[in-house]
């Protein structure tokens, strides 16, 4: 079955065994062993302290031969994960510590999907993070920079903390879908409903990452059916994050079965530790999936993808 993957971080993907790897290379010492640093455990609780896990790879994702790498290699992860279409994306404005500018990021990780596309035959596709905690000034910088290199930019994004209003950032957004750059954004992980309504009424967004707890609202899932909005569902992450408290209790199932444009993804495949492969054989334990749910939610996928 082919597999689409709409909702993957760049930085919380990179294989363990690279970021020992770059640290040597860039004699960064590392005060724990990778796993350690970069593989969120069970327990982790929150959103928040999930997020921390990723420290360790942008530590070592600040030059372009790091982010080449790792870009190149997460396509080889999704060929070996049947994946034949997917979504990277990354806040490259995270990656200027060293001197970058945000058009030098985007230009290494374009190069390392081209590299891995080309070796696999997986087609890609690149989005941008905007992030809620920093100035609108620096979003709008990432949507210009989106917006200029259409030519190997997909989409924009709004990441970040959701108890933190999309509004402010507005302008970003209404830049992008001004020209025909498609959205997505992070809502209904941390916050509730009324953050998933702001994303569609707001922000314009065509896709909305996570989105588990629009459930209690009823007039906005009739909404998400209505105008086939994806649900970029990644369960281990969402069950890891406390965005829902068990696999048990995650909307995916019922929300497939009730027509909502539900899709499947990882988030995080290194702080998660999961693949594609691993989250549908979780939903097939759980809910009793078999390739009839999975071939419904790639074809929600195909059809959601920016590419």
């Amino acid at each position: 079955m082919n597999r689409y993957e709409l909702h993957c971080h760049l930085d919380a993907s990179v294989r363990p065994d690279t970021i020992a790897a770059l640290a040597a290379e860039q004699r960064l010492a590392l005060p724990a062993s990778v796993r350690a640093l970069a593989d969120a455990p069970p327990d982790v609780g929150s959103l928040h302290a999930f997020l921390s896990y990723i420290d360790v790879a942008l530590d070592v994702l600040q030059t372009p031969h790091a982010l080449r790498r790792v870009a190149a290699e997460l396509v080889a992860d999704w060929h070996a994960d049947g994946v034949v279409y997917g979504e990277a994306r990354f806040a490259p404005q995270l990656h200027t510590r060293a001197g970058l500018t945000i058009d030098d990021a985007i230009d290494a990780v374009a190069a390392g999907l081209a590299d891995g596309a080309a070796a696999t035959g997986v087609r890609t596709g690149l989005l941008l993070c905007c992030l809620r905690h920093q100035e609108p000034s620096v979003s709008m910088t990432v949507a210009d920079a989106a917006v200029r290199r259409r030519d190997v930019v997909a989409g924009l994004d709004l990441a970040g903390d959701e108890r933190l209003p999309g509004l402010p950032h507005r302008e970003a957004f209404d830049l992008a879908q001004s020209v025909g750059l498609p959205v997505t954004i992070h809502a209904g992980e941390a916050a509730g409903p009324a953050s998933v309504w702001e994303a569609l009424d707001v922000l314009g967004a065509r896709r909305i990452g996570h989105g588990v707890r629009s459930t209690s609202d009823a007039a906005l899932l009739d909404r998400l059916r209505r105008d086939l909005v994806a649900l970029e569902f990644c369960p281990r992450s969402n069950v890891l994050t406390r965005a829902v408290p068990t696999l048990t209790a995650h909307p995916a199932d019922r929300l497939l079965r009730a027509g909502l444009q539900v899709t499947v993804s990882t988030d995080t495949r290194t702080t998660a530790d999961t693949t594609l492969t691993a989250e549908f054989d979780a939903l097939a334990a759980t809910f009793g999936w078999t390739g009839v749910e999975e071939q419904l939610c790639q074809d929600h996928a195909a059809r959601a993808a920016f590419r």
